[in-house]
Formats: structure tokens, sequence, C-alpha cells
């Protein structure tokens, strides 16, 4: 049973497919777990969809769940923080509470033909001196853009107030702190960093986008720093102060602790997501990055990150078992890769809904090249961890590229980091030391290291580096011959990749 003295910070996750709450103890320990999966709804081709209310009960679910695992009463809490899928676009009813529609997923590719529309003459990079972004289907703003031009009266309500977006962080704090009855509508710097409507100067909503894009400024969540209390909790976690948001991946960097200049993290979930600590300044991107925001602590300056976001890589595994058949379950790729000691000339290029950094190819897709009858199950099973190394590769060298920052080591955390294997070949083509912390699930770390923060549980940043204790270390041994052969193939492999919906995405625009 829990110390009576003890403090405890609750932490959301609501992720892709599934919503977690975790309960830390003052020393960064994971006290209590609590996990649901939700529904993942694909209407059409390229279409990803959620039931943004059934996320919001199973988030209820899993708060609940947890405080009973950890023996606790919700006012034995300090503080709550959110971290939450970035990009995923809510629009909701403020009289109500209801949903308009289905959220649209980040993964979701309907609106490349409106991305290609509002580019024009400008193209992909028309809004990126203001917002680090290029326009992509990925990017909430077009997806708000997408409902109110296809829901029909949206528009005239979303102009008369009567409309809330957000995006999930947005969601949840609504309704954590009263929904209809004086929830807060607000977002944190992070994930208005990824609509494509911030301008990553000022910290506000850029007019001349919002105009762009048709997307009227009073459906909009006020843009709040990352550690700071939003408002009080309502219902089960009545009278908790709901202290930070930020979007999963930058939440990983704050739980990581890199908060240094230079230090970078990655992240394998259903995609990958490395992020490099650049400081107090954006660092504008030529090489295909994203400049986004790392995090910002209530009133203190903002700190910036150059990102590169993976679309495919644990999804690539989950692929290989559902899809193909060849593995019941995942932990069981890594005996089969492992029985062969290389990918037998084959590559798998994962581009099943495009390209994202450094390339952002809409209209690449999916391609095994290389293959001959010699290549088997076992080979197929290593060539899809590799695929993952070697788009975090591809990710490094823009990095470099952009920032003349070189990475000394790979923080990493997510599911996949588990994968012995596919650690030990990260590291051999970057060329440097993967390192993994003991505890592993930083995204929730970093949401609770921020509300604990805004509280007073913990004092600075120096007391939270102090937590960070390394679990496993990988170094390279590959050779640099090999390493930069092998390399070499696999951009051949990716040259393949492109071109395929080409057409298609001409029919549509």
């Amino acid at each position: 049973m829990p110390n009576r003295s003890d403090t405890y910070v609750a932490a959301i996750d609501q992720g892709t497919t599934s919503s977690r709450c975790i309960i830390f103890d003052q020393g960064g320990r994971i006290v209590a777990v609590d996990q649901r999966e939700h529904r993942q709804i694909f209407p059409k081709p390229g279409w990803v969809e959620h039931d943004a209310t059934e996320i919001w009960a199973k988030v209820q679910a899993v708060v609940a769940g947890a405080l009973a695992k950890a023996g606790l009463r919700a006012d034995q809490l300090t503080a709550l923080g959110i971290t939450n899928q970035r990009e995923t676009t809510v629009l909701w009813d403020r009289a109500t509470g209801k949903p308009v529609h289905n959220a649209i997923v980040w993964q979701d590719t309907r609106t490349s033909a409106l991305c290609t529309e509002l580019g024009g003459e400008h193209g992909q990079d028309r809004f990126r001196d203001t917002t680090g972004l290029p326009l992509a289907s990925y990017f909430s703003g077009p997806k708000a853009a997408w409902l109110l031009e296809h829901v029909p009266g949206l528009r005239r309500r979303a102009e008369l107030g009567e409309i809330a977006f957000g995006t999930i962080d947005s969601w949840l704090i609504w309704n954590l702190t009263g929904g209809t009855d004086g929830g807060v509508h607000v977002t944190d710097v992070t994930n208005a960093g990824r609509t494509l409507l911030m301008d990553l100067e000022t910290l506000q909503w850029d007019s001349a986008i919002l105009s762009a894009m048709s997307i009227p400024e009073a459906m909009l969540p006020e843009i709040r720093s990352s550690a700071e209390v939003y408002g009080t909790a309502v219902g089960q976690l009545a009278g908790v102060p709901v202290a930070s948001a930020l979007g999963d991946q930058q939440a990983a960097v704050f739980g990581q602790t890199c908060y240094g200049v230079g230090e970078a993290k990655n992240t394998y979930g259903t995609g990958s997501f490395l992020l490099l600590n650049t400081g107090d300044r954006p660092v504008p991107s030529k090489s295909g990055l994203l400049t986004t925001m790392g995090y910002r602590l209530g009133g203190e300056r903002p700190v910036y990150c150059l990102e590169g976001s993976i679309a495919i890589t644990g999804a690539l595994v989950q692929w290989f078992r559902d899809q193909l058949g060849i593995i019941r379950s995942a932990d069981e790729i890594e005996p089969l890769a492992a029985s062969v000691s290389d990918n037998g000339g084959a590559y798998i290029v994962p581009a099943f809904s495009g390209l994202f950094a450094p390339y952002w190819r809409s209209d690449a897709r999916g391609v095994v090249t290389g293959l001959t009858r010699y290549v088997t199950k076992a080979h197929l099973a290593r060539a899809v961890l590799e695929a993952t190394s070697w788009q975090t590769r591809e990710v490094v060298d823009a990095m470099y590229q952009d920032s003349g920052v070189r990475i000394t080591t790979l923080k990493v955390d997510g599911g996949m980091t588990a994968n012995g294997l596919l650690m030990q070949h990260q590291a051999d083509v970057l060329g440097v030391p993967v390192i993994r912390p003991v505890v592993s699930e930083t995204t929730c770390l970093g949401a609770a290291y921020a509300a604990g923060l805004a509280t007073g549980v913990w004092q600075d940043l120096d007391e939270l580096r102090s937590h960070w204790q390394r679990d496993a270390e990988w170094s390279p041994r590959m050779g640099a011959e090999e390493r930069e052969r092998e390399y070499g193939n696999w951009r051949m492999a990716v040259e393949r990749s492109f071109g395929w919906h080409k057409e298609d995405r001409d029919a549509e625009a």
C-alpha cells in the first residue's frame, strides 16, 4: 500500500491505438499502469478515424484502473499531466459536448489533394517559414479545413463560435475540467505547433494562414505553455490540477531529459520520431525535417527541436504479423530474424501511406526489393527490422546537414526497444551507441515531470536529470565500408518506392 505522505503524479497517455494512465512517485518510478485499446476506423483506403467519445470513455476507465491498482484516491494525486497522439483532429459542439464527426487521425491522407491545392505555385513550403512545417496531410489544420467543407452546416456554426477545434490534448482537458459545464478550451505550444496554423516565433495562431485555409479563429483553443495549471479536474479526479500537456514525441524528449542542445531521442512506436534539441531558436530545415516546438515551461523561453517523423516502423511488424501471417506475435520476429546472418539482399520500404521525413512523398508506396530464390521468411523478417534502422539513419543524416550538430549517442524508448537485434543494428548503421533508460515509458514520464514542475513536486530540470538511469546500451560493431554499402542499397530501394500513387493523386486534384 502507498505511504500517505508520499507524493504522486498521474499522466494520461492518449495514443494512436490505446490510452494509458501511469502513476509515478516522487522518484519518477512507476507505481501503477492501466491501458485500454480503442477502435481503428478505416472508412476508405488511406482514411483513418477514431471515435473521440470512445477515447474519452477509455481515458476515464484507465484513470480509474490505475488508481485502483495503486490503492490511491484521487485526492492523493498532486497533479495530472496529458500527453497525446499529435495532429489527430476533433471538432465538437460546445453546447452538447458531442463530436461532429469521427476524429481524423494523423495517419489519414484524405487531405493530400487539399494540401496540393493550398500550396499552389509555392508548393509544400508555402507556410514553412512561419510554421516550420511543409504542407502535408499529416498535420491537423488541413484536417479541420476538410471537416468544415464536408460536414453540412459546420462552417456556419464554427463562425458563430458554436464549434470547438482541438487535438486530443484539448479534447481531454476540456472534458476533464468540466466539458459543457465550464470546460477549459486550451492547447499547448507543442500541439499547436503541429496544426500548420501557429507562428513558431510568436506562438500564436497566424491570421494569414487561417484565412488561406478558411478556418474561423472562433473555434480555436487558447495556446498555453506545456507546464502550467490549466484548470482543476472534476468528476473522478475532482480537485486534481491539470498541469501539463505535451504532444507524445515532445513528452518523450522531456522524459528522456534531453534538455541540452544536441541531445536527441528516438521513440519507436507505430511510427518513429527522432527529435534533436536545438535550443531557444528554431532551426529552419533544408533537408526534409520539421522545425517544431520541444516544450515551454511556464513563462520561460520556449525550446525548439528538429524532428524526423517516420510513418511506419512498428506498424511494419504488425503488417508482417497480421497481413502476411508469417509470425503469430510481434515478439517472434526477433528470433526469426536472428536465425540468418543478414537480409539476403532483400529490403522492405514501408511507404504504405507515402514517406515522411526526409522525403515527404505522398506518391510513394511500399516495395520489397532485391528478391531472389535464396530469400526466406527469415531474411524478410530481418529486412522488416532493418527498415526501421535505415529510415532512422536517413533522419540523423538530415539533422546533421541542417544543424551541424553530430549526434554522439541516441537515447531510445518505445515498444520496439525490447528488440535487441534491432537496437544493435540501429547502433551499427548510425555508428554511435544506442542507450535505453530504465523507465522506458518516457512519454508518460515526460508529461508527469512537466505537471510536477508546474505544481512544485520537482524543483528544476537538474532534479529530473538525476532520476534518469541507463538500462541497456548497444555499441556499433559494423565496419564503415559495410555500413555505407548497405546504406547505398537501402537508398536504391527507397527510390523504387517513388511515383506509385501519382495518377490517383492527380485524379483527386
